[in-house]
């Protein structure tokens, strides 16, 4: 376990020292800086909702909601008289849209399938209205001129720790009880386990993530509005889950930068995007339902033995 942690740690001290460098070389200018944000931007929001939909079994359609809460939270707290830290609103804009998904969660979470999908899209869509009628948030038009609180650094840390602190969360006692629920939901209450409090749990999680992701949208780019955060958003996000793997982590970050390149090479061609995504859905589902990983996860340390135990 301890060579393993070795491991980890020292392949991320490393990507980061190799990314800085490049960047103060320049070789990694900022058209290719942006891309790295949008990338560490969708991996933080795939393994937050493959916690609710790959690691519990659920099939959330809001995320898109969760994240705009964090995201003109941070936006609103940013631009007052007074500022507020930046990181500060990352961790309240989390915690908002935390609260906001206990409360969707409580009564939302007793549905499955197909009628929950619908519930949280319904949940996410209420969102983006009820900010786009709000005039101080700036309606339709948005937030603009939103301070710049975060930087190539502040990304990369707020990043690990989020796939840290879950990946922690699916090892532990209650991610087994998650993965419980997935596999058989009448078992695992028949073992005694409470099933709605593990449902509500990992969509608190996951929501407080997203809400995070929001936040540090917003305060990296300067500029929300709603639309930003409609339904299509939280597809972007449900398709590179399932690309990944419903219940890989490691298949969730690969499939984050995969897809992230290629809407980066068709950003000019939005609809062909849309239709490249239609067409791996379908691809997906047809040849490999359970995604790029399935459930398996890449260890490093098998990869890369140290001190000759080739099965650390």
């Amino acid at each position: 376990m301890k060579k393993r942690l070795l491991v980890y740690s020292v392949f991320v001290i490393v990507l980061y020292l190799i990314i800085t460098l490049l960047m103060k070389m320049g070789i990694i200018d900022d058209y290719i800086k942006l891309n790295l944000f949008l990338i560490m931007l969708n991996i933080i929001l795939a393994v937050s909702l493959n916690l609710i939909n790959g690691i519990t079994g659920q099939f959330s359609l809001g995320h898109a909601g969760f994240m705009a809460i964090g995201a003109y939270t941070t936006a609103v707290l940013t631009t007052l008289e007074k500022p507020v830290p930046f990181y500060l609103t990352v961790l309240i804009g989390g915690l908002f849209a935390m609260i906001c998904g206990l409360i969707i969660g409580l009564p939302v979470l007793r549905l499955r399938g197909d009628y929950l999908a619908i519930a949280t899209l319904g949940f996410g869509e209420i969102i983006r209205v009820i900010i786009q009628n709000i005039d101080y948030l700036g309606g339709a038009s948005g937030i603009s001129d939103i301070p710049q609180g975060i930087d190539w650094t502040g990304y990369f840390v707020i990043t690990v720790l989020s796939v840290v602190v879950i990946l922690n969360i699916i090892n532990s006692s209650f991610g087994r009880a998650m993965i419980a629920i997935r596999e058989d939901e009448i078992a695992a209450e028949a073992m005694g386990i409470n099933t709605t409090l593990y449902k509500v749990l990992a969509f608190m999680i996951g929501a407080f993530f997203a809400g995070v992701a929001g936040s540090v949208y917003s305060g990296s780019f300067g500029f929300i509005q709603p639309d930003m955060f409609n339904f299509f958003k939280s597809i972007d996000i449900l398709v590179i889950v399932v690309l990944g793997g419903l219940g890989s982590i490691s298949g969730s970050i690969i499939s984050a930068i995969v897809l992230t390149i290629i809407s980066a090479l068709l950003q000019d061609y939005p609809a062909v995007r849309m239709v490249l995504y239609a067409l791996i859905l379908i691809i997906i589902m047809l040849f490999r339902p359970q995604g790029l990983m399935g459930t398996k996860e890449i260890r490093l340390s098998k990869l890369i033995p140290i001190g000759g135990e080739k099965n650390a």
